[in-house]
């Protein structure tokens, strides 16, 4: 009985995050090009709504999911991996403090929680550490490590941190609207029950 109630629980986490990789890809085209990369609100979106309703290891699978996609469409860059799965995880480890709260509006703060992962980690990492290291050959990483020589690592670090915050603010309040209006119309229902349960067996 506990077996096929943990086949059920995974098969439903197995279809969500199939969903939300089929949004990140269908609103793929919505992104702009933020010294070399592809910023992607659509990509913070889907980090808020698979960080709290999958948890992180879950999240991180469809963060990867999306970045590969994009990046064999010719959508996405290399630089979709930094810049998504660090949101995500971010997002998943905030929702475990915030899910105590029982008020949606404060429930699902943790979609804010975002941009501290995609901007401050993925931004600092993809600058100072994937660039340098893929160097000016890989077309993306080009246009980073020239604001790099030009700038400096401060300037130019806060430069890239503000095109990526634009993007990953507005996926997060999307998010964050999103998942409140959801909750407060019962269209998580035994969606959010089950992959809530699921991540912590």
């Amino acid at each position: 009985m506990r077996g096929k109630r943990e086949y059920v629980l995974n098969s439903r986490k197995v279809a969500a995050a199939a969903v939300f990789t089929a949004v990140g890809l269908a609103i793929s085209p919505l992104s702009f090009e933020w010294l070399g990369t592809r910023a992607f609100p659509g990509q913070h979106l889907v980090n808020v709504l698979s960080g709290t309703l999958l948890g992180p290891l879950w999240a991180v699978a469809v963060s990867i999911a999306v970045g590969t996609i994009r990046l064999a469409m010719g959508t996405g860059t290399v630089f979709a991996y930094p810049g998504g799965i660090p949101g995500a995880i971010a997002v998943s480890l905030a929702f475990f403090l915030t899910s105590k709260f029982t008020r949606p509006s404060m429930r699902y703060l943790a979609s804010f929680a975002e941009p501290l992962g995609t901007v401050l980690v993925g931004g600092t990492l993809s600058l100072l550490v994937v660039a340098p290291l893929l160097g000016p050959g890989v077309g993306p990483s080009a246009a980073l490590l020239r604001s790099l020589e030009n700038f400096g690592p401060y300037t130019a670090l806060l430069i890239l941190w503000g095109g990526w915050f634009t993007s990953s603010i507005i996926g997060s309040i999307l998010g964050y609207f999103l998942l409140v209006a959801a909750h407060k119309y019962g269209v998580l229902g035994r969606m959010y029950t089950s992959a809530r349960a699921g991540s912590r067996r």
